[in-house]
C-alpha cells in the first residue's frame, strides 16, 4: 500500500499532506471491487500512519476526539488495499475491501439516502444487534 507510488515503480519523496489546524484532513473510503463510496471520515498523521502499518482503516473521531479502527467493536473492518492523495494533498482516498457494512447504521454505505429521504442502498446488518 502506498500513497505516493509512480509508474516506474520507484519510490519518491512522501507526498505533502496539509493537515489543517486541527491535524486532520477528509478520507473517503471506496470499495475496490465495486468502486462504490462506502464513507467519509478524517484522518490524523497516526491514525494514517497506522493505517499504513496494519493494511486496516484507522480514522479519527472528532465527536470523541480518539483514534478509532473501523470496525473494531463491529468486525466489519476495513483492508485497504491503497492510499492515494488528491492533487492539493488534503484528501486522502482508501481504496478498501470491505467486510460487513461500513455504516454503523447497518447499511452497506453511508451513503444510503437520497436528498428526498429515499433509500438506495442494502441494509446488511442490524445495528442493534451489533452494538449492544
Amino acid at each position: 500500500m502506498t500513497a505516493d507510488a509512480d509508474s516506474g515503480g520507484t519510490d519518491r519523496d512522501a507526498v505533502d499532506l496539509a493537515f489543517d489546524d486541527t491535524e486532520y484532513i477528509p478520507a473517503v473510503a471506496q470499495d475496490i471491487d465495486t468502486g462504490e463510496v462506502l464513507m467519509l471520515a478524517y484522518v490524523t498523521p497516526e491514525a494514517l500512519e497506522r493505517t499504513r502499518e496494519t493494511g486496516r482503516a484507522h480514522y479519527y473521531s472528532r465527536s470523541r476526539e480518539e483514534l478509532w479502527q473501523k470496525g473494531q467493536s463491529s468486525g466489519h473492518v476495513q483492508h485497504v488495499a491503497d492510499v492515494r492523495v488528491d492533487c492539493d494533498g488534503d484528501a486522502l482516498l482508501y481504496l478498501v475491501e470491505q467486510e460487513g457494512g461500513a455504516c454503523h447504521t447497518g447499511f452497506e454505505s453511508c451513503f444510503y439516502r437520497t436528498v428526498d429521504g429515499e433509500h438506495v442502498g442494502e441494509q446488511v446488518f442490524d445495528p442493534d444487534a451489533v452494538y449492544e
